[in-house]
């Protein structure tokens, strides 16, 4: 059966709410922000470099001015760190490197903030990849910080232009998830011995059984240090490695906000974004919300999206295909093999899919190129020169050899091939995702607006074998098997998603609680 793909329009005018934050005031208006750090050590960078090869944690202290278009404030005795594994190759000094306001001087934030990241755009020509992922993942409801740039000079001296990036800490969790008394576990980093990471020890979601021990090389609680109870995380990884597909299909999806962790990783899939969990096994945070329980899956570190990343089998990334799967990632390959997540994972992939196209990025893509174009230029410690970056904003650029060397695909050339791979490689219109109205020969839902009592009814004689309730940023609210009834009572007033699962497709309709 020939199943017509309609996203529900909300659902993306929607993209994620969040509550309002004093870092609004920064991110809500794309720009260039100035950042001035000055050392009393003259031999700053020696200290910085030692301190990173040392890998001990340790920071160096200084002051810092930070002018933004709400103003110009001094910092003083904040904590610089230099950070950043492959980015690290960047040519010459210009180094990715983080800045923390509150660790000498509690309570010192920016805009809310105690740290900021700035990122060194490494292998990137065009220093937006990460800023455009994230903004198209956010705008997918999917968790990614937010980007602008900075200029930043250090004792004087210009240093470079730079991502500067919004950490994932208890203040990102407080607006976008608002919870921030869960567990936040960051994937490790799997370099080889003598690297920043350690051994190849991937944050591949394995169980190696119930020995805490076992997982600390692998990730990093950044949450609740003090407890140190990895427990939750575990019986996650053992559930999701040991069950049974019948089992997994039954239970895993509500430990989870399931559909923005599927989108999450379609959207890795899409943009080839392969330094991720579904290559690398890194560059991801998952949080464990303390109130509602489930876990939630969260960007980081995108500068090698659009194709920027290879590996062993990966062929031609613009043809990367949609079920691409590495046989040592264990979530990919539940996803892609228990029928009920793959169906999933399809309506959510197809959903994204319908936005990456020129016609809706270009626009963003242009109004960031005329943003910082001449800062761009005006950068003479870049990895690229000026006119590979123009050149690949629009089309592929080849490099030579060493870090960050070969073909570098164009933002906007990457979008126009790999949708048209993808709309070959996979009929969406086939895909089990249909929306319904008030009537539908498909399914019925009474009462409509509802108090909280609903039934819900195949009316085409197939059998309804789960019902999902989510909101408009797609977080599912509840799920129940094999029953007709569904009960709202304990939902806010607003609008939600019912989709019933029925016959292999997957059957939404909008429902009104008052």
């Amino acid at each position: 059966m020939r199943i017509r793909t309609l996203l529900p329009a909300l659902f993306l005018a929607a993209g994620l709410a969040a509550q309002t934050a004093p870092s609004d005031s920064l991110f809500n208006t794309d720009q260039v922000v100035n950042v001035e750090l000055y050392f009393g050590d003259i031999d700053f960078w020696s200290t910085l470099t030692q301190y990173y090869e040392n890998d001990l944690g340790e920071t160096l202290t200084g002051d810092v001015i930070i002018t933004d278009q709400t103003g110009t404030r001094t910092y003083f005795d904040v904590a610089v760190d230099l950070k950043g594994n492959s980015s690290y190759s960047h040519p010459g000094n210009k180094k990715s490197f983080k800045i923390d306001f509150n660790d000498n001087i509690s309570g010192q934030k920016y805009h809310g903030m105690t740290k900021i990241h700035l990122n060194n755009c490494f292998k990137d020509p065009t220093f937006m990849r990460e800023k455009i992922y994230f903004d198209f993942c956010r705008a997918q409801g999917v968790l990614a910080p937010r980007v602008c740039f900075a200029n930043v000079s250090i004792n004087g001296t210009f240093w470079g232009f730079y991502n500067l990036v919004e950490p994932v800490d208890g203040n990102f969790l407080d607006r976008w998830a608002d919870d921030n008394n869960g567990n936040l576990f960051k994937a490790g980093d799997n370099f080889g011995a003598g690297g920043p990471g350690g051994g190849m020890t991937p944050a591949d979601l394995h169980y190696y059984g119930p020995d805490q021990s076992s997982y600390t090389s692998r990730y990093e609680l950044k949450t609740n240090e003090s407890e140190d109870d990895w427990s939750d995380l575990i019986e996650l990884l053992e559930e999701l490695n040991n069950s049974s597909d019948q089992v997994l299909a039954a239970q895993f999806p509500s430990k989870w906000e399931w559909r923005p962790m599927l989108r999450s990783l379609a959207l890795d899939n899409i943009f080839s974004n392969l330094d991720s969990y579904i290559n690398s096994a890194r560059n991801y945070y998952i949080y464990h919300d303390s109130t509602t329980f489930k876990w939630n899956w969260i960007k980081w570190d995108a500068n090698e999206a659009f194709g920027s990343y290879g590996g062993p089998g990966v062929g031609n990334l613009l043809n990367l295909a949609p079920n691409y799967a590495l046989a040592s990632r264990p979530l990919m390959t539940k996803v892609m093999n228990v029928p009920s997540f793959y169906n999933d994972y399809l309506v959510e992939y197809c959903a994204v899919l319908e936005a990456f196209t020129n016609d809706g990025m270009d626009p963003h893509i242009d109004a960031i190129k005329t943003l910082i174009e001449a800062h761009v230029a005006a950068d003479g410690n870049k990895q690229f020169s000026t006119s590979q970056f123009a050149t690949n904003v629009e089309s592929d650029i080849s490099t030579g050899g060493g870090p960050g060397g070969g073909t570098v695909y164009g933002l906007k050339s990457f979008i126009s091939s790999r949708s048209n791979y993808l709309s070959g490689a996979l009929d969406c219109a086939s895909v089990g995702l249909v929306e319904v109205g008030h009537g539908s020969s498909s399914m019925t839902v009474s009462p409509n607006p509802t108090h909280g009592s609903l039934t819900v009814q195949s009316t085409n004689g197939l059998a309804v074998s789960r019902i999902e309730v989510s909101d408009l940023q797609g977080r599912l609210i509840l799920a129940v098997q094999n029953t007709s009834q569904v009960d709202l009572s304990f939902c806010p007033s607003g609008v939600y998603f019912v989709r019933s699962h029925q016959g292999g497709q997957v059957v939404v309709t909008r429902v009104e609680k008052i």
